[in-house]
């Protein structure tokens, strides 16, 4: 493998602005203040493209890694054609997360999920130890591949309604292990699961929208947009479920401006959501720097209604310091409500006019774009990139054996704390 040498950086506060070392897995400013996200301050300002590295680590300038790990893909942008002429767009840009051997898209788990996980297993100053991550799906499968892989122990906890996201080509080495909330539960009843884990001696948490090694490899997708653009967009469109992603895309902006070279403006950044589950907007519309209370059972109800499951975060970063509160605040834009009949729409019509399949979360955002054009929330001659976070599933699962995990354990909803440590604890003996 070609030599590597880590970007210098540090990590800054966002509440405080202290400025520390990334020591050991930082998820949080060491002072005692207010919820903040900590951010990389990296030395390199102005970026270059390694073509010597693979995959994701071709913008390693910023990323928080210490190590290149095999196997990864990167996002591919390209000008649109068939989407485009649709809605007479002069400028949109489609950034590709997921399989497409014809543009050079090689993520085989089909979601931008992959950018977290090679950057965030590849930070290894926490060498030691299980690494806990909970997840709606997508993220589970993306981390079970990178960690199974390179052999780094995980611990992946998931709602059972969400099994048939966890498909794979090969078989998981037996240092990736899953468990799972019955089945009615959600994507913050595996969160709960997992912080339970991250109680006991040897687990440590991945740590969410708090590590800036998954924020700042979600970001990759801005950087594969400018870079290959030449320009900053103005517009930039994405379906959220905990909004990490759009808070990534902000902070890349941040750094372009710094950069200099490719602009000096601001993505408006254009979200969308799966009604009926619409937190985020609810509390956004309101204009509200706190979520909104919502009732376990109606949300879970929701929950069950949408096609994205994906879409499902409960507790997403929203209010804390540097959050997508701060976020939509600083760069301007609106979050949209999709139905499941809209996604499913949009994504006959990506694959009729642009020629690949887009996962449901995809979907929304492809929705989205065409709701803002039909309601006339964009000028048609802006630059705009559409974040197509997953996509070419169905094309990769055509080309390869497909085979699913079945979990462990499954937990019921109000199971006794220490009756899952031990179950846990067992697993990794």
């Amino acid at each position: 493998m070609t030599a590597f040498h880590p970007t210098k950086y540090h990590l800054q506060s966002l509440c405080c602005g202290a400025n520390y070392p990334d020591k050991n897995w930082e998820l949080q400013c060491p002072q005692p203040h207010q919820p903040s996200l900590i951010r990389a301050i990296y030395d390199i300002r102005q970026i270059n493209v390694h073509p010597e590295y693979s995959g994701l680590y071709r913008f390693a300038d910023w990323l928080p890694i210490e190590r290149l790990l095999e196997g990864s893909g990167a996002p591919v942008t390209f000008k649109s054609e068939g989407l485009s002429k649709l809605l007479g767009l002069d400028q949109l840009y489609i950034t590709f997360n997921g399989y497409w051997p014809e543009k050079g898209a090689f993520m085989k788990s089909g979601t931008f999920k992959e950018c977290e996980a090679y950057s965030v297993c590849a930070r290894t100053n926490n060498s030691e130890g299980v690494m806990v991550v909970a997840s709606a799906g997508n993220t589970a499968r993306a981390f079970a591949r990178v960690c199974s892989q390179n052999k780094i122990p995980l611990l992946l906890t998931i709602p059972l309604d969400n099994i048939r996201a966890l498909w794979f080509d090969h078989p998981l080495d037996s240092c990736v292990r899953l468990i799972a909330c019955e089945s009615g539960g959600d994507y913050f009843d595996a969160i709960h699961l997992s912080n339970i884990a991250v109680e006991l001696e040897g687990f440590y948490p991945e740590g969410g929208a708090k590590n800036v090694a998954r924020r700042d490899g979600m970001g990759t997708t801005v950087l594969s947009a400018v870079i290959t653009i030449g320009k900053i967009p103005d517009y930039y469109f994405q379906a959220i479920g905990s909004g990490t992603g759009a808070i990534a895309a902000w902070e890349a902006n941040l750094r372009f401006l710094k950069d200099g070279r490719f602009g000096s403006n601001k993505m408006k950044l254009m979200l969308s959501q799966n009604a009926p589950f619409l937190p985020i907007k609810e509390a956004w519309d309101l204009r509200s720097p706190a979520m909104l209370p919502i009732d376990d059972g109606l949300a879970r109800t929701q929950v069950d209604e949408i096609n994205a499951k994906v879409l499902s975060n409960r507790k997403p970063p929203y209010a804390l310091k540097g959050g997508l509160y701060d976020a939509m605040m600083d760069a301007g834009g609106t979050i949209m409500a999709v139905t499941n009949q809209e996604a499913e729409m949009a994504a006959e019509l990506f694959l009729k006019h642009e020629g690949n399949d887009v996962e449901p979360a995809a979907a929304v955002a492809v929705a989205s774009l065409m709701k803002a054009v039909e309601e006339d929330q964009i000028d048609k001659k802006s630059l705009i990139m559409l974040n197509i976070t997953g996509g070419g599933i169905e094309k990769f699962k055509m080309e390869n054996n497909i085979s699913y995990i079945t979990p462990e354990k499954i937990f019921a909803l109000d199971a006794d704390p220490m009756e899952i440590k031990q179950e846990i604890a067992g697993m990794f003996r």
